[in-house]
């Protein structure tokens, strides 16, 4: 379906050329876009120039699409601006939590299932996106660490996150975080076809039943680990590209960039169909 394709490394990612945006209208495109998706978790698209109506229309074949709550685009309320230029988003002020591992949803029963992220304005300076793969880290444990791991259970916050990003944070910002709801999720997320991965990242606070600093020292660990170069790739972002990924098994986070650059994308994401379990 897709002639240029090329896997970007053993562990994590394809990077296909010579797309245009309005071809992955075609349900061929969409179904194999999918394929890919499971078999190497990050699809990179370069430069399809796909507008948002494409956008939504391939993301619909994909899955269910979430309309987001606030911030969507006027004639397309699924699609959401990501930037750090409160005139283009209602949620700038929030997304530089987006500059630490994360996976999308990590608050919820059922995460999100997948996204699609596109470049309308990149920036001369940071804005990169880096991904890594969590099917894979968990994989290359040793059988005496996945044994340890099986029943440890975590609790995510979203106040967890952004206090990475404002570490000292006024009393308006802990109320907003603190109306996300914690959530607690195994740290072994196993799928219903036997496949794991590890559920970590940003949102990672504390391991159920252990010592604070302990737990902390295993989320840790086990985030270094997953993101080592063999499980992880960067992605350069042109204007135009189109990247697609598995949110539940890829961690994700943007290199930092200045609030005054011009990176603006847009961003669609599927709703998930499996509770953690």
């Amino acid at each position: 379906m897709f002639a240029d394709t090329q896997p970007i490394s053993a562990e994590i990612g394809v990077e296909i050329s010579g797309v245009d945006g309005r071809s992955l209208t075609d349900p061929r495109a969409a179904e194999r876009c999918r394929e890919l998706i499971d078999e190497y978790g990050v699809v990179v698209f370069r430069e399809t120039g796909i507008d948002d109506a494409d956008l939504v229309t391939l993301s619909r074949m994909l899955g269910e699409v979430v309309v987001p709550r606030m911030g969507g685009q006027e004639d397309h309320p699924e699609v959401s601006a990501i930037s750090l230029d409160p005139t283009k988003t209602v949620l700038a002020a929030y997304n530089q939590g987006t500059f630490h591992w994360h996976i999308d949803g990590a608050t919820d029963e059922i995460p999100q299932k997948g996204t699609l992220l596109t470049a309308l304005e990149v920036s001369d300076e940071g804005g990169d996106t880096e991904f890594a793969n969590t099917y894979a880290s968990y994989e290359a444990l040793s059988d005496r660490d996945k044994a340890e791991f099986e029943n440890l259970r975590v609790v995510h916050s979203f106040a967890a996150a952004q206090r990475l990003a404002n570490p000292d944070p006024t009393e308006k910002q802990l109320a907003a975080w603190a109306r996300v709801p914690e959530r607690e999720h195994p740290l072994v997320w196993t799928r219903r076809n036997g496949r794991k991965s590890l559920l970590i990242g940003a949102t990672a606070s504390r391991v159920v039943g252990w010592p604070e600093e302990k737990g902390r020292r295993l989320v840790g660990r086990l985030l270094a680990w997953s993101t080592q170069p063999r499980f992880s790739l960067r992605h350069h972002w042109r204007p135009g590209d189109l990247v697609l990924w598995d949110n539940t098994g890829m961690l994700h986070r943007a290199v930092p960039y200045s609030p005054t650059s011009p990176r603006l994308m847009h961003r669609t994401t599927l709703a998930g169909d499996e509770a953690v379990a």
